[in-house]
């Protein structure tokens, strides 16, 4: 990797038409993150400095940016335009210009695609592509030497030169000094008008400098202008955090039906059963188990935990160590303790719930007033008879026993039975 500086521009101004959306498009989610973000967690890794260039009115995307630099096109005239915007970030090292609406670039090929330059001493490195169906990408022209000549657009290409399956992927890498001076040089002499950066090709030959392909996977530099585009790059990167997780040393015993978030982290040993979704957030930081369509959010999962089958997870909720959560049981916000048991039909919403406590069928836990959110208290040992509602705030002591159909609205002392229903009355026809 080139010890010299290297700043990334990410053009990300794009509105997204085609998306149907009042979201700018670098904003919608894969795997639970916004493609804005996608694109800085690859680029992190190999850039001294990232600018990403925005359009007016998307203070989303200047917070998704934080903490890198931001600057505004205001007038959207073309992506070599766009690039322009950022000149005065551009330094004296290396400059690549990326799209946030291509996504799953890997920070690998980023590295690959500065030292194809670096080491031909070419002019400019492209990002390409053989797509199965090329489709209406532009295609790259290369002499003998492979070296490339031009892009030529499809709807501007003759039969033969939409036979060619080498394709502009869009990214592309250059010494700063010279990308800013060719464009500076490019012009809207086209139909719509906008200044296009894959004119620099055309700059670059002129000038005698010698433009490289640098190739990769059309998974990883497919571009996404659409929302079944979005869906196809879902299932790519679906494909490609299973993988990881597996190979981390996950068991997933049917993987193509387990969706998981770029932030999942499964500990090695883990086993998740067919159907369970990862929203963002979740951590299983010891090997547990997670059975059949299981949600789970913003959670934490331990050693030897068992979650589901059916079961949702949501956010701030730790289940620790050995704790079992079973179906159709929901925590929000709960701390499931040590060995600890709700193993059927319960909501279990702002709770602590201490080691070795076992939580009954049916139990609810009524935390919000219609005004407030308030917390359940579970101490040590615990047993909660089914069908129980335990009305926040409210604390059951270490040790405490709640009868089966209680309703309890004050604390519980420790070793105390508590009764919180009407005495059963039965009465002759």
């Amino acid at each position: 990797m080139p010890t010299t500086e290297t700043c990334a521009v990410i053009l990300a101004a794009g509105l997204g038409t085609r998306m149907k959306s009042a979201l700018p498009k670098a904003a919608h989610r894969i795997a639970g993150r916004p493609m804005l973000q996608h694109l800085l967690a690859a680029a992190e890794p190999i850039f001294t400095r990232i600018v990403v260039v925005t359009g007016p009115e998307m203070d989303q995307l200047t917070t998704l940016a934080a903490p890198h630099q931001v600057v505004i096109q205001q007038d959207r005239l073309g992506t070599a335009h766009a690039a322009l915007a950022a000149a005065a970030h551009f330094g004296a090292g290396e400059v690549v210009i990326l799209f946030a609406d291509n996504p799953l670039i890997r920070p690998e090929t980023l590295r690959r695609l500065i030292e194809a330059r670096t080491n031909a001493g070419a002019g400019l490195a492209l990002m390409a592509m053989r797509p199965a169906d090329p489709a209406r990408y532009g295609r790259l022209v290369t002499n003998a030497a492979g070296e490339v000549q031009r892009i030529v657009e499809w709807a501007d290409a003759t039969p033969t030169e939409r036979a060619i399956g080498l394709c502009n992927a869009g990214a592309l890498c250059g010494p700063a000094p010279q990308i800013l001076a060719w464009l500076r040089e490019i012009r809207p002499d086209n139909t719509k008008g906008e200044y296009y950066l894959t004119d620099l090709v055309r700059l670059a030959v002129r000038d005698a400098a010698t433009v490289v392909a640098v190739e990769a996977q059309e998974a990883e530099l497919r571009g996404i202008n659409s929302r079944a585009e979005l869906a196809a790059a879902e299932a790519v990167f679906q494909t490609f955090l299973r993988t990881e997780a597996m190979q981390a040393g996950a068991t997933l015993t049917a993987p193509e039906t387990v969706f998981l978030s770029a932030d999942t982290v499964l500990a090695p040993d883990t086993i998740v059963g067919p159907h369970v979704v990862f929203g963002p957030g979740v951590r299983v930081t010891g090997p547990a188990e997670i059975k059949a369509f299981s949600h789970l959010e913003g959670c934490e999962i331990q050693a030897g935990a068992v979650i589901g089958p059916y079961a949702r997870l949501r956010p701030g909720t730790v289940v620790e160590q050995n704790a079992h959560v079973g179906n159709f049981v929901e925590l929000k916000a709960a701390h499931l303790g040590q060995g600890a048991k709700a193993n059927h039909l319960a909501y279990l919403g702002d709770t602590t719930i201490g080691p070795r406590s076992n939580i009954g069928a049916g139990t609810i836990t009524c935390n919000y007033d219609g005004h407030a959110k308030h917390h359940t208290t579970i101490g040590e040992r615990v047993f909660v008879g089914s069908n129980a509602v335990l009305v926040a705030p409210v604390t059951l002591h270490n040790d405490a026993f709640v009868a089966a159909g209680s309703v309890i609205t004050e604390d519980v002392p420790a070793n105390a039975l508590a009764f919180g229903r009407a005495r059963q009355v039965n009465k002759s026809k």
